[in-house]
């Protein structure tokens, strides 16, 4: 069939906006029991609330009752918002932030949380004993403080003994990941970081003997330092303590051998990422002492299986992204995966018939191959004679071709974090742009994870200074191969790529527009009024504060909005707590007395990222309305339009 010729962003796209909400739902944290696999769903469509999920004998049903919405707000970011033990489930609800336990035979949720006088309690990546009689948990204290007092905690699962902290009598930590019990419940392993690091900078990783009455004794410090980040620790079950570091420049698997710490499967790869939600897994445990890993390398993931050998040995499969590998301890492999034309769904491989099972995919809706763009790795050239990664989605869509006069408008896509990466899976925030006519290219830019700690280490002390330039020279690269037109290009992210659009758009004349999501305009605000996970996390990024006052002065797009000479638009939520409103609508007033064009999307009970529905929807319409009046393009379809100021 010979397709129709439209300008580039006017094509009519199978992929609407409601797609973006309706055909899908989020999967994360997977634990397997023997009464069945479980899982998180978030669902834009309940309005964006978390309900547990379980699969047994072949059927997926909904563990969680209208009601509750399992999140945690511990960090702020949250996850690992629930754990299990044979038929009874744990979860922190986020209306109130307390912890409730659920049986399966008698599903309504009772509370076990409880707060202390005027501290407000939070509750994250619960664990239960082996003999089901103890919580122990991530606890977050607000109210006593004027920054939250974060700790292991101890909760007795019928109620014979009070809520209790665990770690109150030992050395002061500012945060407390992964209590992990041993097989026979007698011992506990936790890690640990502190200001001003974060946890992908440095931590240190504990064990303890465990008793519930008389809590932890005999602490042992076993790796970590600030400068090596210690993350995933876990025990076999044979009882033998396993966790990743990163201590030879990539996060490797170790383990703890007669006091050594000896490296299993040396590699220039990552077998972790960086804790910036609880609850990830990237490695199970298999019978004969094999562990199935998760293992990063440029960029993608593929499965392995490590045997006690010391070999690893990677299993062939059609998938480049993966999260939260779990097993059955025994041949069985679940995991969430996806690729660039598979959305994520969570499978169940059989390890010896290398059988898959899908047991639940995050979309409803089936695309033609002819309407999904499969990226292209790129590696460019970037400032001081380096190198930058990214992924290339060219136009697609089988019913539409540009004309030949013409190339496609650029759209680079920049992720958050800034300590994160552009996974390669289908995203169709992504297609909703390429079915459209816009080419798109996402970049993991020096400081992005998935490529070492010395990439990693590109941002220190560069934050605003190498992202952008990473950005700036992929568009190049990519206007200099001629896949795209110079004179369209457009740039957008949120939170951190929020930022660092802005500080494109302020500091360079490059991109023609931008779009920033809840991102950051005053490096100052930010680090004097964020919460306690971040609050220190400039200090590497920029430099301490306030020594490093002119530097955040600097590098903060507020300061310098006379310098801004292209359209931008402004999205925000009303109840973020990471990035304050404050600073959009600081940034707002900049543009309107400028009298520039831009817009400003307020979602007044939104906070750092939208879950709603018609919020998801609205934005993804504004921001394509938006780009239509830019770069003069006619829609396909009718979208409600916005107020653009200065127009």
């Amino acid at each position: 069939m010979s397709k129709s010729v439209a300008s580039y962003g006017s094509w009519k796209s199978p992929i609407t906006s409601s797609v973006l909400t309706s055909a899908g739902v989020g999967l994360s944290q997977l634990e397997f029991t023997s009464h069945g696999l479980y899982w998180t769903e978030s669902r834009p469509m309940e309005g964006g609330r978390v309900v547990i999920v379980r699969h047994s004998q072949g059927a997926n049903s909904d563990v969680t009752p209208a009601g509750f919405n399992v999140r945690t707000r511990v960090h702020e970011y949250g996850g690992g918002a629930y754990t299990t033990h044979e038929d009874k489930v744990f979860f922190s609800n986020f209306s109130d932030q307390l912890l409730y336990g659920q049986s399966l035979s008698s599903p309504d949720p009772l509370p076990l949380g409880e707060g202390l006088g005027t501290i407000a309690f939070r509750y994250a990546d619960s664990r239960v004993s082996p003999d089901g009689k103890s919580i122990v948990c991530v606890r977050e204290g607000h109210g006593q403080t004027r920054e939250p007092i974060n700790e292991l905690a101890i909760i007795s699962v019928d109620g014979s003994h009070p809520e209790r902290s665990l770690t109150s009598t030992l050395p002061h930590h500012d945060f407390y990941a992964a209590p992990r019990f041993s097989p026979d419940g007698r011992r506990l392993c936790w890690f640990t970081w502190d200001h001003p690091n974060m946890p992908w900078d440095g931590s240190d990783l504990w064990t303890a003997d465990f008793d519930s009455v008389h809590g932890l004794s005999n602490v042992r410090h076993i790796a970590g330092s600030p400068n090596e980040s210690v993350v995933h620790p876990s025990w076999s079950p044979e009882g033998n303590l396993h966790f990743v570091s990163d201590r030879s420049g990539w996060w490797n698997l170790y383990t703890l051998r007669n006091d050594d710490v000896v490296p299993l499967a040396p590699s220039p790869a990552e077998f972790g990422i960086p804790h910036w939600v609880f609850g990830t897994s990237r490695y199970a445990y298999l019978s004969q002492q094999r562990i199935v890993c998760i293992v990063s390398k440029n960029g993608l993931d593929y499965l392995a299986i490590l045997f006690h050998d010391g070999r690893l040995e990677p299993i062939d499969l059609p998938f480049t992204a993966l999260a939260d590998v779990q097993t059955d301890g025994e041949n069985r492999i679940f995991v969430i995966a996806a690729s660039a034309s598979v959305a994520p769904q969570i499978i169940s491989l059989d390890v010896s018939q290398r059988r898959i099972e899908v047991l639940k995919s995050s979309t409803t809706v089936e695309f033609d191959r002819g309407d999904i763009s499969v990226p292209e790795p790129i590696e460019f050239p970037t400032t001081g004679g380096r190198t930058a990664f990214g992924l290339f989605y060219r136009p697609a869509n089988r019913s539409f071709a540009g004309p030949s006069s013409e190339k496609p408008i650029l759209l680079v896509f920049i992720h958050g974090g800034p300590t994160s990466s552009a996974g390669s899976s289908l995203k169709l925030g992504v297609q909703y742009w390429t079915t459209r006519g816009f080419a798109v290219v996402d970049v993991n830019y020096g400081g992005s994870t998935g490529y070492g700690r010395e990439y990693r280490e590109r941002l220190n002390g560069s934050w605003g200074v190498v992202d952008v330039d990473d950005c700036i020279n992929a568009a190049r690269y990519l206007a200099d191969r001629g896949d795209v037109d110079p004179r369209r290009m457009a740039i957008r992210g949120g939170s951190a790529g929020g930022y660092t659009t802005l500080s494109a758009l302020v500091f360079h004349s490059v991109f023609a527009a931008g779009a920033s999501h809840f991102g950051v305009a005053d490096l100052t605000a930010l680090a004097a009024d964020t919460h306690k996970f971040e609050s220190r996390y400039l200090d590497r990024l920029v430099g301490p504060y306030p020594e490093a006052e002119k530097i955040y002065r600097s590098r903060s797009p507020i300061h310098f909005a006379d310098q801004l000479s292209c359209p931008v638009i402004l999205f925000q939520g009303g109840e973020d707590k990471v990035v304050p409103p404050g600073q959009a609508e600081t940034f707002v007033e900049a543009l309107r007395a400028k009298k520039l064009p831009f817009a400003y999307i307020l979602f007044p009970e939104e906070g750092h990222g939208f879950r709603q529905a018609a919020n998801i929807q609205r934005a993804a319409e504004a921001e394509l309305y938006f780009y239509s009046r830019v770069f003069g393009f006619n829609l396909a379809d009718s979208v409600e339009p916005i107020e653009i100021e200065n127009l």
